[in-house]
């Protein structure tokens, strides 16, 4: 009853206690990005409506009977030869919704513990994981009557969420465990191809910290998206809101907040503080959100282009811009298989490669039988 009530408290409270944003949470690899199409796509993407069932990690409302029986296998490799993988199922059931269970593991490799004379005591491995289970289910939905009659859906209202534990083993006298919990909301005209998405993230509890006594917040965080697909263009256009729960996400530099060896005079001071202050505004208001656009060529080909200001600035260095920032993939089908890749540029040093392979298992099934496959809603 004690951690019921702790953990109720925790999502209620979560946009006051967790507000905290890069390096002050524990469990980061919540935001890791699993899907090669969403890493493509600047890293956001919660308001893309079709049967992709990757999409279920970071919106669970867009669940829907079209990912029946759907299975996803993504790899990515990360920075400083870090690699992790993951897997995620939809199964749909009548009246109840579409249900997704999922995992997620990071390995950071092997480590030698030492003595403070140097000699090695053992090995020890270091390793995240993340199971989530998902539902989603239509609500609400507006019939509008066509010339013949016809009843023709053209727009409904999705809800969602995801039940997420978590466990962390850093070494044998480290180790964590925590549960998490995200809902979602998502609005979809299929007439006018308009999707508006609403989540919360990452409201939960740790509920056995590292240390005794030395619980630490979730990185909790609320994300608002929007995407279009042109009727009469093959362009899809999305726009993401980060971060919501917080307005500032800058960091200051004690060093660039001197005062200069030169004095100004005041009028000229006056007006670069009034310059200052509405480029403070922007800057803070574009860390916000994040852009991408998926340029549909065909059904079975896709290219993808994201844009993220925030990582852009962080990661940028001040004598060579680079690529920060950007992002950049492909997707395209195969006979029963979707493949995608996403390329995210976060410094010079390096980037990350994404991997992912999409397949309905009832098309192996309808093969074997002689049935139709499921087509592949995109």
């Amino acid at each position: 009853m004690k951690f019921f009530i702790s953990f109720l408290i925790s999502v209620f409270l979560a946009p006051t206690l967790f507000s905290q944003e890069g390096g002050n949470n524990t469990y980061e690899a919540l935001n890791l990005v699993t899907s090669a199409r969403v890493a493509a796509l600047s890293g956001n993407a919660i308001s893309i409506k079709d049967n992709d069932i990757d999409l279920a990690w970071d919106n669970p409302s867009i669940l829907n009977e079209s990912m029946e029986n759907h299975l996803v296998l993504n790899y990515v490799d990360y920075l400083a030869d870090i690699n992790y993988t993951s897997f995620i199922y939809s199964k749909s059931f009548s009246n109840l919704g579409s249900f997704s269970a999922g995992m997620k593991y990071l390995h950071y490799g092997t480590f030698k513990e030492a003595d403070h004379t140097g000699e090695i005591i053992r090995e020890f491995n270091a390793q995240d994981v993340v199971f989530n289970l998902g539902w989603g289910k239509g609500v609400s939905p507006i019939l509008n009557l066509g010339k013949s009659n016809e009843k023709k859906l053209d727009s409904i209202f999705f809800v969602g969420g995801n039940l997420k534990l978590i466990y962390s083993n850093y070494h044998f006298d480290y180790s964590s465990f925590g549960i998490a919990i995200d809902l979602a909301g998502t609005y979809h005209n299929h007439k006018r191809n308009t999707t508006v998405a609403a989540i919360i993230k990452n409201a939960g509890i740790q509920i056995k910290p590292y240390t005794s006594k030395n619980r630490e917040p979730l990185p909790f965080e609320i994300q608002l998206g929007i995407s279009q697909k042109l009727k009469h263009a093959p362009f899809r256009l999305m726009l993401n809101a980060q971060h919501l729960e917080r307005w500032d996400l800058t960091y200051t530099d004690p060093i660039e907040t001197q005062s200069p060896l030169i004095p100004v005079e005041e009028d000229t001071l006056m007006f670069q503080k009034i310059g200052a202050k509405v480029s403070d505004f922007g800057d803070k208001l574009l860390r916000h959100t994040s852009f991408g656009t998926e340029i549909i060529l065909s059904k079975n080909f896709h290219i993808r282009v994201g844009y993220n200001y925030q990582r852009q600035k962080e990661l940028k260095i001040s004598t060579k811009r680079g690529m920060s920032g950007f992002s950049f993939g492909l997707g395209f089908k195969v006979s029963k298989f979707h493949f995608s890749y996403g390329r995210t540029a976060f410094h010079l040093a390096g980037g990350t490669n994404h991997f992912s392979i999409r397949t309905s298992l009832d098309n192996f099934h309808a093969t074997k039988t002689n049935e139709m496959p499921n087509p592949i809603i995109d």
